[in-house]
């Protein structure tokens, strides 16, 4: 697989442009995405004048970057100008935004190429990606296995190299859950570290973009680009950006790591179990002193997480009217409220209707006390158990989620086991804290993801702990038979 950091070498040393590499990009998704169902819109013109103008900056070294005409993808719930935004929905199957989210218009200052939009849980509303309207995403490891998701289309498409890497986003997991079930690196950043404007709200609370890639030092690279300070976003953080990258050597001698006994109970997969604790061991070996802290509300992040995130939905998704955007159905309705309710329900997917009915009842009179404001109290204690365990170590390792990528439709009947999917990474969003998902083994050759959590906005402990575990270890190396060669 080429890293963003081997391509960016290559890119400016003048042995490929980046006009060849996007047409080689284009043309593995041509062949690919038919059985993985990875992208909605791929963006082929476009991409390939993002590709001459970075082609031209190259051969002025003007403005270079690592990023400068290397192709990316994008989750289908950021806006892109003039490129089709649908979160995975039929509500917005023909949106064109008329504007580039924050992150987006840091891309292409950076001189990345846009390949096009990838798959996802309609709204990001999904462990599986089996909630699209367009149809789930295939898992390159075992095609008849979910991808996890939400991002499962950004997953799938960085693992079987169908772009060079990709911005996902993350509200319970959304990131981190599909990198661990396709085998790559995901990291969500801690909340307010990276703009939220022009993504989609799910639950403007814990919604956090961040990169997808096949390598942490990809991650670092990505996270820098996209990261600051924004005043089209009122939740971001106005403090500097480090260096990423000069973080990653540093190694991980005499760092404390905490590893939470609430994390290896009943529900985690033996196997799984087995390759964190090896992981465990290579951490000791490297230097790291490794203990176990206790994070004693852990068993209420579940149910905490799935009242505060469907209330946040159902107030976001009041704007889906078929008035000002998207769909319209019912124009021969009598009323308003029957081309409403006609939009709405042609619009929105069965797991989208679930939760903004849940969310509507837990914000109603008589419930709101009882169910959302105690799910706030709740969310105030899980925060503070994190906070305690860092006054004694430097990041916190778990797994990623507890099994590794299940069978289509072996869930769907089951909602709760759905929801469950995500019990080791919905904490850190409730908490708003920096998380990384990396490879670190297979059980019956399907990828296992370590966690990493760490303090507020301390990306690079967790990039350089992840870092150091990746060098010494050939997970990240492994990638999927995907039947034609990689691009060069």
């Amino acid at each position: 697989m080429k890293t963003i950091h081997a391509l960016a070498k290559r890119l400016q040393a003048g042995e490929v442009t980046s006009a060849a590499l996007t047409e080689q990009y284009l043309a593995r998704i041509a062949e690919l995405n038919p059985a993985l169902n990875a992208y909605l819109t791929v963006a082929g013109d476009l991409a390939m004048a993002d590709a001459r103008t970075a082609d031209d900056r190259l051969r002025r070294r003007a403005d270079l970057t690592p990023l400068t005409g290397v192709p990316i993808a994008i989750k289908d719930v950021i806006v892109t100008k003039g490129i089709r935004t649908t979160c995975g929905s039929k509500i917005l199957a023909d949106y064109l935004p008329p504007y580039d989210a924050t992150v987006i218009a840091r891309l292409r200052a950076a001189g990345a190429v846009i390949l096009g939009k990838c798959n996802m849980d309609e709204f990001a509303m999904g462990s599986s990606n089996e909630h699209s309207a367009f149809g789930p995403v295939k898992n390159p490891w075992d095609t008849s296995r979910i991808p996890g998701g939400s991002s499962g289309g950004p997953a799938a498409a960085v693992a079987a190299d169908c772009c060079a890497a990709a911005l996902g986003s993350d509200t319970g997991g959304s990131i981190r859950q599909p990198a661990s079930h396709c085998g790559i690196v995901g990291c969500k950043p801690t909340y307010g570290r990276v703009s939220r404007y022009g993504l989609v709200a799910f639950a403007s609370s814990l919604d956090q973009i961040g990169p997808m890639t096949k390598d942490v030092r990809d991650a670092a690279l990505l996270l820098e680009a996209i990261a600051g300070f924004d005043p089209n976003d009122s939740t971001a953080l106005n403090v500097p950006v480090p260096s990423y990258q000069t973080e990653l050597e540093r190694g991980v001698r005499g760092l404390k790591i905490g590893v939470p006994k609430e994390y290896f109970v009943g529900g985690l997969d033996p196997e799984v179990a087995a390759c964190i604790r090896s992981a465990i061991d290579t951490m000791k070996a490297l230097g790291a002193e490794v203990s176990d802290i206790s994070l004693p509300h852990t068993e209420y992040a579940v149910p905490c997480y799935y009242i505060i995130a469907p209330a946040e939905a159902s107030a976001n998704l009041a704007r889906y009217d078929g008035v000002r955007f998207g769909l319209r159905a019912g124009n021969g309705a009598v009323s308003l409220k029957a081309m409403y309710g006609a939009t709405r329900t042609d619009g929105f997917g069965p797991e989208v209707t679930l939760r903004i009915l849940l969310g509507t009842y837990v914000l109603s009179s008589g419930y709101y006390d009882a169910y959302y404001r105690k799910a706030q109290q709740v969310r105030t204690l899980i925060k503070q158990d994190f906070l305690t365990a860092f006054n004694a170590v430097d990041a916190i390792l778990t797994p990623t989620a507890p099994t590794t990528a299940f069978r289509f439709g072996e869930k769907t009947a089951d909602p709760l086991q759905m929801y469950l999917s995500d019990i080791y990474t919905i904490s850190c969003n409730l908490a708003g804290l920096p998380g990384v998902s990396i490879p670190c083994g297979f059980v019956n050759r399907l990828p296992v993801g370590l966690q990493l959590i760490g303090r507020p906005l301390d990306e690079a402990t967790l990039l350089r702990i992840a870092y150091a575990y990746e060098q010494a270890t050939p997970w990240h190396t492994q990638q999927p038979e995907a039947g034609i060669s990689q691009p060069s």
